[in-house]
């Protein structure tokens, strides 16, 4: 890293010093073509909005047309098998809104999908999704099946969460017409540019062994579903090697650390308080006290030093629960910032919200460290690594 946490003297109100930096200032470096912002807004589908903005962004890389797709049609599908399989699970599984990447590429295999034109989901009278009265419907209802009390369940209790589920979403299209063509969900599905098959989830822990597949133990991982394990500079070198390709990277992290600023919208993973003296600014540095310190880090006013990630520090946070699958986004390219640290520009689903119009900065280390799994299609690893995981 270079010099960076540059401190100027305020000339009125401290005792101490207090930093005057101008902020972060980034450059975009090479960054691909993107689709409109969305808003998940009172609902837990950041899996869904922002991995079908993935794929969205997919299609147009491969040639396909600018399209949205429905997020609800993939949401409704899998509320409903997540409920058929907390019923067989006697309730011993996670009932909630959260999900992964993944879901979305299953649900459009299995239920096809449709343009978002055709299937708001909406039925229950907002403009943007508000989800609280629906979760706790559905919950109610599996618990309810659950406990019965006749001994067994009855041949109608399905029909009874899909009637809860249309209710909600509103009823799903046996076909449907798309610029002048007649389509079902699964031929529309079928028509798109890109096939579900094609794309592969990647990790990185050390309590499975590397180049194999591993189910990620998670709470929104209901699915329980297997991805790749590769060592971190591996990982990082396939999403490396997406972005160069002009591909983009669906991207599940955690943004519960002090280092990640919704308002800020930058993500980074500051050196300890005591490393952040730099240079001729040492002097001024240590006359501020540690919790003066502390917030000038946690305010990120400007380019600092950053923790050097390796697979041990990866491992321990995901041990420890300081790692958890907080949100999903998209990595649409890379930046620097005004210091030369490299950054990733990510598409997020708030809406049109923060400096960035609903774009974020996450810094190499905070991808590094923070990174659950990557979505990728597997035609843009690169082939070393295809062969080290059995792949062609």
């Amino acid at each position: 890293m270079k010099k960076l946490f540059v401190l100027a003297v305020l000339a009125v109100g401290f005792a101490a010093a207090a930093s005057a930096q101008e902020g972060y200032k980034f450059t975009d470096q090479k960054v691909v073509k993107t689709v409109p912002i969305t808003n998940q807004y009172k609902s837990g589908t950041c899996w869904c909005y922002s991995t079908l903005s993935y794929l969205e962004e997919e299609i147009m890389a491969v040639g396909g047309e600018q399209m949205t797709l429905s997020q609800m049609w993939v949401v409704r599908h899998a509320y409903f098998d997540k409920a058929v399989k907390y019923v067989r699970l006697h309730g011993n599984l996670n009932f909630a809104v959260g999900g992964a990447a993944h879901d979305v590429t299953e649900m459009i295999a299995k239920y096809g999908i449709v343009p978002r034109e055709v299937y708001t989901g909406q039925n229950y009278g907002t403009e943007l999704p508000e989800f609280n009265e629906i979760d706790n419907v559905l919950k109610a209802y599996v618990e309810a099946i659950i406990k019965n009390g006749n001994g067994k369940l009855t041949p109608v209790w399905q029909d009874g969460l899909n009637a809860i589920l249309d209710t909600y979403f509103g009823e799903r299209p046996e076909t449907f017409t798309y610029k002048g063509k007649e389509y079902t969900p699964k031929s529309f599905a079928e028509s798109l540019p890109i096939k579900m098959e094609d794309y592969i989830e990647i990790s990185s822990y050390t309590h499975h062994p590397f180049y194999s597949t591993f189910i990620l133990e998670v709470p929104d991982n209901w699915m329980w579903h297997s991805m790749y394990n590769l060592p971190v500079g591996e990982m990082m070198q396939v999403l490396d090697a997406a972005l160069e390709a002009g591909r983009p990277v669906a991207w599940g992290t955690d943004v519960s650390e002090k280092g990640f600023s919704r308002t800020k919208a930058i993500g980074v993973i500051p050196e300890e308080v005591e490393k952040n003296s730099i240079g001729s600014d040492a002097e001024r540095w240590g006359k501020l006290t540690d919790a003066e310190k502390q917030a000038m880090i946690n305010n990120l006013e400007g380019p600092m030093k950053e923790k050097t990630i390796t697979q041990e520090m990866r491992q321990e946070a995901y041990d420890n629960y300081l790692t958890t699958d907080d949100h999903g986004m998209v990595i649409v390219g890379t930046a620097t910032d005004q210091e030369g640290n490299p950054f990733y520009k990510v598409q997020n689903s708030w809406g049109e919200s923060g400096p960035y119009k609903g774009f974020y900065y996450f810094s190499r280390p905070f991808v590094e460290y923070k990174t659950m799994d990557i979505m990728v299609n597997k035609n843009i690893v690169p082939k070393e690594i295809l062969k080290k995981l059995g792949l062609k």
